[in-house]
């Protein structure tokens, strides 16, 4: 084996490949991912110490008075013990992996990819950069349908640092920001929605409702955040039969 061919591995010229492949693209949050990892050996028999498997999105951090886009790791997993991969052999791992409930849904400018990546000691780690669709759990789909259907456009969606009091596992929420279109255009400026937490069978969520405020007090109500009301409620499976009665009955009581 001779040192050239060493030295060009180890810069990441004829080492080892790695290639995820999973069964689709979409996926619900929560629901399990299911693939297989293949990895190419290069000219040069190498030692890789583990396969590492994460779920990642990007998110916007604010300091002063600019914005950075960070990268957010959802979820990592260690694939395998580390092994010996000999120079054109090709091994093939199955992977699982659950994908968060936290998992922020494919909308306006959020997206979701799997990194896939070989730890080789003295060389360049080789990856595997796989993005997916991430559709929202059905309970967040019937809250989401429930909003339209009082009325309301999406105007944006976007992964932003959360504040401290909302701050769990991850440094992130999803904002949706919609914008009203029917009964309540010219009440309300736009209403926002957050979810803090969710399961399969509930969700917390959080609603910044902005009013229109109309006259010379205006100006003076919107400097103050006096235009605004924070609504913090959980919604279950139990509520799907009025959930839209229920939203509706939150909204205009500040609207």
């Amino acid at each position: 084996m001779s040192f050239f061919h060493k030295a060009l591995a180890s810069i990441g010229i004829g080492s080892a490949t790695v290639d995820t492949r999973l069964e689709k693209d979409t996926y619900r949050a929560g629901e399990v991912m299911q693939g297989e990892i293949i990895v190419r050996g290069g000219q040069v028999e190498q030692q890789v110490d583990t396969i590492y498997l994460s779920v990642n999105t990007t998110y916007i951090r604010e300091s002063n008075d600019h914005k950075h886009t960070e990268v957010a790791a959802l979820q990592k997993v260690k694939v395998t013990e580390p092994f010996t991969l000999g120079a054109g052999e090709e091994k093939i791992f199955p992977i699982s992996l659950t994908l968060p409930f936290e998992t922020p849904i494919s909308a306006g400018k959020t997206q979701v990819w799997i990194q896939t990546g070989l730890d080789i000691k003295n060389a360049v780690d080789p990856s595997d950069k796989d993005y997916i669709r991430v559709e929202p759990t059905a309970l967040a789909g019937h809250i989401l349908d429930a909003i339209r259907g009082l009325g309301f456009r999406l105007r944006e969606a976007e992964c932003e640092q959360a504040p401290s009091r909302f701050r769990g596992y991850y440094p992130f929420v999803q904002e949706f920001e919609f914008v009203p279109t029917g009964q309540y255009r010219g009440h309300l400026d736009e209403l926002e929605l957050v979810f803090l937490s969710q399961s399969n069978h509930s969700a917390e969520i959080f609603m910044q409702i902005d009013r229109k405020v109309k006259g010379i007090g205006s100006f003076f109500a919107e400097a103050l955040d006096m235009d605004e009301s924070y609504v913090r409620t959980t919604v279950t499976m139990h509520d799907l039969p009025s959930l839209q009665a229920k939203l509706q009955q939150i909204i205009s009581k500040h609207a």
